[in-house]
């Protein structure tokens, strides 16, 4: 794998301020001198003088590349990696590099509502809220295709395997479900999420479900089951009342 190294470029503000506008001036002045020249070879050679000098300005300018907070810039030489830069300011590198900018500030991938098969083969619907940054630039460019499309691709693929390992609600009570049991889902969620990015570079700093619910075509039936449980554990509770009620009046007596 190809592992991210720090670039130090040159600083840009000199070569902005003193190296082109001398070039420029170089340039016009041989064309000056030419124009004023009696003699013919003079003449050429402050003209081919002053051309070359407009075309080192030219492409000392394509050199000049900024840098944004929270944004490094993945700089290629002929197709070889050379460094990131990372430091934010103006800066010169060499012109014939190719810099390719990438964000590593903090972002959001919200997931489409997928609809899939938990535990006990109940179609429910799921959804989940991924925060994730880059940290290797090199590995997010050269590692996949696109790591933006990389990411949405591995999360939802992460959230659908997981949905199956859980039910949807813990009838027993101690088992864990994707209602009941959300921190501990989302935890599973995020350390799956992350092994399926390390390869891209990317950090997944937090995710969570953001939508859980039965699907359409079964959320009236599980209402009545989730009611019917519920009118059982009160009855249940009467009972455990009553008979407590009893022992205490036997051992009173």
């Amino acid at each position: 794998m190809i592992k991210e190294h720090t670039l130090s470029p040159k600083p840009g503000l000199p070569v902005l301020i003193i190296r082109l506008p001398a070039l420029l001036a170089g340039g016009v002045a041989c064309m000056i001198f030419a124009a004023n020249s009696n003699d013919d070879f003079v003449g050429g050679a402050l003209v081919i003088s002053g051309l070359v000098l407009f075309v080192i300005s030219f492409f000392t300018s394509i050199g000049f590349t900024a840098v944004s907070p929270n944004e490094s810039r993945v700089v290629q030489l002929f197709g070889k990696y050379v460094g990131t830069i990372h430091k934010q300011g103006l800066w010169w590198v060499n012109p014939f590099t190719s810099r390719i900018k990438v964000s590593v500030r903090v972002r959001n991938f919200d997931s489409d509502k997928l609809k899939v098969n938990d535990k006990e083969g109940n179609p429910v619907e799921i959804g989940a809220v991924v925060v994730w940054r880059v940290i290797e630039t090199a590995e997010a460019i050269f590692e996949v295709d696109d790591y933006e499309d990389y990411v949405q691709v591995q999360s939802e693929a992460a959230l659908r395997n997981l949905a199956t390992q859980y039910p949807y609600d813990a009838h027993d009570g101690e088992s864990v479900a994707l209602r009941s049991h959300a921190s501990t889902i989302a935890e599973q969620l995020k350390v799956e999420v992350q092994d399926r990015l390390e390869k891209a570079g990317v950090e997944v700093l937090e995710a969570r479900i953001s939508h859980l619910a039965y699907a359409q075509e079964i959320a009236s039936a599980m209402l009545q089951r989730q009611q019917a449980d519920a009118i059982i554990a009160a009855r249940s509770k009467i009972v455990d009342g009553a008979v407590g009620m009893v022992e205490m009046a036997l051992i009173k007596l």
